[in-house]
């Protein structure tokens, strides 16, 4: 015989030729390491621990969120040699044998590939035998929706009068297939789609404990890819670390995705914010250079336009937002960002009906800057600085009020579209804020203060302390912006406090508002028709119901 000449090659325990994926090797073990299902958890743990176990459950649920998983840890509560409970010690033989998958007394179907009867037979003849290695024989049958009618009347028999050794745990993303007579006979738990903040917390953990360097961009986004299954979220993580040559950047990430940057899509709704048709479109041109999947586009638009809202209307409840976010809060009025929201989910839906998904998307955004709400926004014009006198406090004091005039000054400012209805003094703030259309929570800023004066470049504005938390950072550099725009040079606003005794135009407002309630209310009550209901019948004007008639042209 020939002599046969050859290498060896002994692999390291820790070779790349040994890698197992993120998926299989953060497998949760134990109940307390699932993420997402608390309330199937505590049930099942309620019965274990109470000795309550029904012998048939149905898991429910969309791929990748648990069920053949919550199956294997309920197998190991049952036949953990140091006792059936909800923690199972995960060390002895039972426990290391299911984990590995080769324990003799848990037998998983796949009935995806076992519809016929004949397979379903074999289960049944074999349930009659007591378990080899455990307490119960449990059988594990996932996607039993595709059992064929035959097999599942097959089934059906043993499920009503199982032998007491045998567990059955059935698991399906479509229970709507499954025949009534089966439903009937097995406890329901339906698993819930994970959040994307479920999905990327336990991306965070493992990436920590795996210690590969990742930025925080690319796991929202592949957490939001994910589509609620923590299962595809680890595939996509997986492929992503390979992507990236062994860390997580979110260029890569997009890249691999076809999505687009967050920063690109803040750009694009910048241009949009400060009504420049130029710079929308050519970071409109930008993003199609990165043949992306425009849909996704949209859909990251109106999640922007979402978390925008949300810091407008409930602020610092919802946590920590970006500052970028927060300045387009201050730049946009919040009915404007609903309308936005609702141009972009709607060319989302019609997309597909679009010439191309270029043009639906270049209409869309187009859209939304042809339907900005009226005086929503300014324009910025070049126009020659003016004097003008300044007098302190610009406030109109509340009637009774002795609050003292500071001593007049003259400071120089700078108007715009002097030609198209001349500037605005500064003596009239009210006028102002209108021209330079404050609108949101930079509007509710400016109605809240009042001009005391003007220093150079700056303007001294006064608030009352109960409205201080109106004075946000970034909202009060989007005044001075909007300000700068409508005096046609760059403004500097400082905040002072001020008494109680000076009138802003908010106070102004609410009181012309409770004078005309007031003269409503005297009215309706000397009307004589009013008045013989009050006489006759005890009739009475509820006072906050009385609304002056609006004047109507």
């Amino acid at each position: 015989m020939a002599a046969i000449r050859g290498t060896i090659a002994v692999l390291p325990v820790d070779s790349p030729m040994s890698y197992q994926v993120l998926a299989r090797k953060w497998r949760p073990r134990r109940f307390a390491e699932l993420v997402g299902q608390e309330h199937v958890v505590r049930a099942l743990s309620h019965a274990l621990d109470g000795g309550r176990i029904h012998h048939a459950f149905l898991f429910t649920g969309t791929r990748g969120v648990g069920k053949t998983t919550i199956a294997r840890i309920f197998a190991k509560s049952l036949n953990c040699e140091r006792g059936q409970g909800a923690e199972p010690c995960g060390e002895c033989g039972v426990c290391a044998e299911i984990d590995g998958g080769r324990f003799v007394d848990l037998l998983e179907i796949d009935a995806a590939s076992n519809t016929g009867i004949d397979n379903v037979r074999e289960l049944i003849d074999n349930a009659q035998y007591s378990p080899s290695r455990g307490r119960y024989k449990v059988y594990l049958i996932d996607e039993v929706h595709m059992l064929s009618k035959a097999a599942f009347n097959a089934l059906l028999k043993t499920l009503e009068e199982p032998p007491p050794h045998v567990k059955f745990l059935l698991a399906t993303t479509d229970p709507q297939k499954l025949p009534v007579t089966v439903l009937s006979r097995c406890i329901k738990f339906n698993l819930k789609r994970l959040t994307p903040e479920q999905i990327s917390g336990q991306m965070h953990h493992i990436l920590a404990a795996e210690r590969i360097d990742a930025e925080d961009e690319a796991i929202d986004v592949l957490a939001r890819a994910a589509d609620g299954s923590l299962r595809d979220g680890l595939s996509l993580l997986d492929q992503a670390i390979a992507h990236g040559g062994g860390s997580l950047r979110a260029t890569d990430v997009h890249a691999m995705l076809g999505t687009v940057e967050r920063a690109r899509v803040r750009v694009l709704l910048e241009a949009i914010a400060a009504n420049d048709a130029g710079a929308l479109l050519d970071e409109v041109e930008r993003v199609g250079m990165l043949a992306p999947d425009f849909a996704q586009v949209l859909d990251e638009l109106a999640g922007l336009l979402h978390r925008i809202q949300l810091h407008q209307l409930v602020g610092a409840s919802v946590g920590e937002v970006e500052p970028e976010v927060a300045a387009l809060a201050a730049a946009l009025d919040p009915r404007e960002v609903q309308l936005h929201y609702q141009i972009a989910v709607t060319a989302r839906r019609d997309l597909p009906l679009a010439p191309t998904p270029r043009t639906g998307f270049d209409m869309a955004v187009l859209r939304m800057l042809a339907f900005a709400p009226v005086g929503a926004r300014t324009t910025t014009a070049a126009a020659p600085a003016i004097r003008v006198p300044a007098t302190t406090p610009r406030a109109t004091p509340r009637s009774g009020s002795s609050a003292p005039p500071a001593a007049p000054r003259e400071a120089v400012v700078a108007s715009s579209g002097a030609a198209a209805g001349g500037p605005p003094v500064l003596d009239d703030w009210p006028a102002l804020i209108e021209r330079a259309g404050l609108r949101g929570p930079v509007g509710q800023l400016a109605q809240h203060a009042v001009l005391l004066g003007v220093d150079g470049g700056s303007l001294r504005l006064g608030m009352k302390a109960m409205h201080g938390h109106f004075a946000d950072g970034g909202i009060v550099a989007m005044l001075e912006q909007r300000l700068g725009e409508a005096l046609g040079r760059p403004v500097r606003v400082r905040i002072e406090t001020i008494t109680d005794a000076v009138e802003s135009p908010a106070d102004s407002r609410a009181r012309v508002q409770a004078d005309r309630r007031r003269e409503a209310s005297d009215a309706l009550h000397g009307d004589p028709v009013v008045q013989s209901l009050i006489d006759t019948f005890g009739a009475r004007v509820i006072p906050d119901t009385v609304r002056p008639v609006e004047n109507k042209p």
